[in-house]
């Protein structure tokens, strides 16, 4: 069924920012402002080494000058993708403000440091989970994993230390896409590419 939908919420008038990051703070801000559901919630693509792409929604948990952060499994399959072909692609759409950016990168591991302070705060059945689950494998039952969860519980009683295999990425961005919605499908598209140590500036059409 076409079921059609205008887009009105707002406009892109020019580049705010020379560099696409303060201007991603600022809408990804504007996103929360605004209590679009999940503003952190990001699809993230992957390559395997066939090129058959791979998404799945994943969670940015921290935001840096150098670009944004997200924590996973590192044997899991999208783990497995960035170590062969560490180029991504990240997605964030925010309904309630009809916004979306378009994010190209490379993902590479964060140091361990950063990824033992996240962990220690995560909650502890998040982080017995990280150990219990060999994130992307195939398992014979649900019951399986709930006793690898209990397996787990019981090895750590008290403190849960962080597993090896499970840490962050840090995705350094060399291109960025800033869409707004407008009527007739005439939607805003500004884009950053990355040039040397700058960045070069381009509206394309919708």
């Amino acid at each position: 069924m076409d079921q059609r939908y205008d887009f009105k919420k707002g406009k892109l008038e020019g580049f705010k920012h020379e560099d696409p990051m303060l201007f991603f703070k600022e809408w990804y801000q504007e996103a929360h402002e605004h209590d679009c559901a999940d503003p952190h919630a990001v699809v993230l693509s992957t390559v395997s080494t066939d090129g058959q792409p791979s998404s799945r929604m994943v969670y940015m948990r921290e935001m840096l000058e150098e670009g944004i952060i997200i924590y996973t499994n590192y044997l899991s399959k999208k783990g497995g993708n960035i170590l062969k072909n560490p180029k991504v692609a990240a997605l964030f759409y925010w309904d309630c403000v009809e916004r979306q950016v378009r994010i190209e990168g490379v993902a590479e591991k964060v140091d361990k440091s950063i990824s033992d302070d996240y962990f220690a705060n995560r909650p502890r059945i998040s982080q017995i989970g990280a150990w219990a689950s060999e994130q992307s494998s195939e398992i014979d039952s649900r019951e399986t994993l709930e006793e690898r969860v209990k397996h787990f519980e019981n090895k750590f009683p008290n403190e849960v230390p962080r597993p090896p295999h499970w840490g962050g990425y840090l995705i350094k961005p060399h291109y960025f896409e800033f869409w707004q919605g407008r009527l007739g499908r005439l939607h805003d598209r500004l884009c950053y590419t990355k040039d040397g140590n700058d960045w070069r500036k381009s509206r394309i059409a919708p």
